[in-house]
């Protein structure tokens, strides 16, 4: 028999599944298009702190990195990888492929790490969970994704600070629906 909760896990997992499969187009086509400084042939940045400058795709996928949590959650580690092959490939109608690459392996690694810290922490602490695997998903993803799409990581401090502003605010999410999930 279908439950109210069931129902409704299910919609949020769903909600969830379509909101980071967008986002991770949405981040790389922002690092091209959108930030307050543009890098000949780099990223464009925005300012995350005072003194500190990342790619403007960072706040997108900080938020993802959360969203991918509340996927795990409601539907299973499989719709995350799923969501990141098919994010990939529409990443590839709007992103020059070193960037597409980069990025796909920066969330398919990051999203193996999140998994191996979240997991085991979500049913017992969820917001521990979410935060925590955040944290180190994020550090994962910025240090694979700028080695490999910028061959440099200068802007590792930012990227790492500008996620963490997002995963904060993804985090504060969860914490709200935590009854609901």
């Amino acid at each position: 028999m279908t439950t109210v909760a069931s129902i409704r896990r299910n919609w949020t997992g769903h909600a969830a599944f379509l909101a980071f499969l967008g986002s991770i187009p949405l981040a790389n086509w922002m690092i091209h298009n959108i930030g307050t400084v543009c890098v000949p042939n780099g990223p464009c940045l925005v300012p995350v702190a005072p003194g500190l400058m990342a790619p403007s795709g960072v706040l997108t996928v900080g938020v993802a990195l959360v969203l991918r949590d509340v996927m795990q959650r409601c539907l299973g580690l499989r719709a995350g990888l799923v969501a990141i092959a098919i994010g990939t490939a529409l990443s590839a109608l709007i992103a020059p492929a070193p960037l597409v690459i980069a990025s796909g392996a920066a969330f398919l690694l990051s999203e193996l790490a999140d998994c191996a810290v979240y997991t085991p922490l979500q049913r017992r602490r969820l917001v521990l969970a979410v935060i925590a695997s955040a944290v180190v998903g994020l550090v994962v993803d910025s240090v694979i994704f700028l080695g490999l799409a910028f061959g440099d990581l200068t802007y590792l401090p930012g990227q790492i600070v500008g996620k963490l502003w997002a995963a904060a605010l993804g985090s504060a999410g969860i914490a709200w629906l935590r009854g609901k999930l």
